[in-house]
């Protein structure tokens, strides 16, 4: 008789470090962003829109690698894209630690953009197509919730060593120590069986070209609108937000985010088990937005008036955003193997990629063109966010039960 995988199975755990590496670089910018902007050329008065433009080139980066790997993951392989983005983003990071103007940062970051848009949709796929339909939610749970951490070694590597440079160099050591192990993980038997068939496989355009499909995949995208809000707009400017609700000018974003993901971490492992419970991937995305409506509500309201109270809710914040795993997850299993490593891939780099549009609206007409200040401008942003998310919820169909051994014709 043929030995189920367990959730600790190495594909799981290649996965689950892959993505550990692919955290601490993607985070590394925000937390070493003011020291090594303003030791690259940026100044003060400039600092705000050149570490936006740096940060936006990673995001374009993420973007369009997102596409690229997800195809090349349904036409060649999981394990194909596993090395190949892991190569990239470990080779444009170390590259980063010689940068010396914000050109070559923001191109360091593009290309690392790149190379890290492959990591999660990959190990994802690989982990929902190799593990029963029972223990997928916990396997892709895991995955994400280990993987988290690795912005909180980002932060106190940062705090330890007091040099952004070497936090790069060291990220890049850590991504090729990962192609080791990465050496003795299987394909996914699934793919193996449609790389035989005549079928079309990694062909990005046929989200657009079947009306069901495309639904399927818009909502698959907005359900995680949400997450990235939080972190890139509310958890990445807490101290902004500081400094216009109660004037301080000591709170630090970077433990903010550090705070934020060691809860995202916990989040995203219970999750896997919240779902196993009800035996529902929907009951526990509405149990997180619940909970991400609440502890917004907090973070605006009076009872944020210090910075112990703004550390709390960023991780609180975080926490309720725990469900990045199960999003990908019910988008890697909305689709046929012949396409899934292309949604599970580009899904969450489109909200990733999402982020430069909720900055315009955000920064560019609620604050620059309307006059608003940034709290109504917060809270207006995330109310617009939570009622897409909300309604593309409502749409997307349960998943928990699905088998997943079929192709998109």
């Amino acid at each position: 008789m043929k030995r189920t995988p367990g959730i600790f199975n190495l594909a799981v755990i290649v996965a689950a470090l892959g993505y550990f590496v692919d955290i601490y670089d993607l985070l590394l910018f925000t937390i070493v962003k003011k020291e090594s902007m303003l030791q690259v050329g940026a100044t003060d008065a400039t600092l705000l829109a050149d570490s936006s433009r740096v940060i936006n080139w990673q995001m374009i980066g993420l973007l369009i690698g997102g596409i690229c790997w997800g195809m090349l993951a349904d036409k060649k392989g999981r394990l194909s894209v596993l090395f190949g983005s892991i190569v990239l983003y470990s080779v444009a990071n170390f590259l980063t630690a010689f940068v010396h103007t914000v050109d070559q940062y923001a191109l360091c970051r593009f290309v690392a953009g790149l190379g890290l848009a492959g990591e999660l949709g990959a190990g994802i796929t690989l982990v929902t197509e190799l593990l029963p339909k029972e223990k997928r939610g916990i396997g892709t749970s895991m995955v994400a919730g280990i993987g988290l951490i690795g912005a909180v070694f980002a932060y106190f590597t940062y705090q330890y060593t007091k040099d952004w440079r070497l936090c790069y160099k060291i990220g890049g050591v850590l991504g090729m120590v990962l192609l080791v192990l990465r050496i003795s993980v299987a394909e996914s038997g699934m793919f193996l069986q449609v790389k035989e068939k005549s079928v079309q496989r990694g062909n990005f355009l046929m989200f657009f070209t079947n009306a069901t499909r495309f639904r399927k995949y818009m909502n698959a995208i907005l359900i995680g609108l949400p997450c990235w809000f939080v972190i890139g707009i509310l958890i990445n400017q807490s101290d902004r937000f500081a400094k216009a609700m109660y004037g301080s000018t000591t709170l630090d974003s970077g433990r903010s985010i550090m705070f934020a993901y060691l809860a995202i971490s916990i989040g995203d492992i219970l999750v896997g088990f919240i779902c196993q419970w009800f035996r529902s991937r929907k009951k526990g995305l509405l149990l997180f937005y619940f909970l991400c409506l609440v502890f917004g509500i907090l973070f605006f309201s009076g009872l944020n008036n210090n910075d112990g109270a703004m550390y709390f809710l960023c991780a609180m914040l975080g926490f309720s955003t725990g469900f990045w795993a199960i999003f990908i997850t019910m988008g890697a299993e909305q689709f046929g193997t012949n396409l899934r490593a292309t949604a599970a891939t580009t899904i969450p780099n489109m909200v990733r990629g999402a982020l430069p549009l909720m900055n315009l609206l955000f920064l560019n007409l609620f604050q620059k063109s309307w006059g608003w200040p940034l709290i109504r401008s917060g809270m207006i942003t995330g109310i617009i966010v939570l009622a897409i998310g909300s309604v593309a919820f409502y749409f997307t169909e349960e998943t928990y039960h699905k088998e997943l051994n079929y192709v998109e014709e």
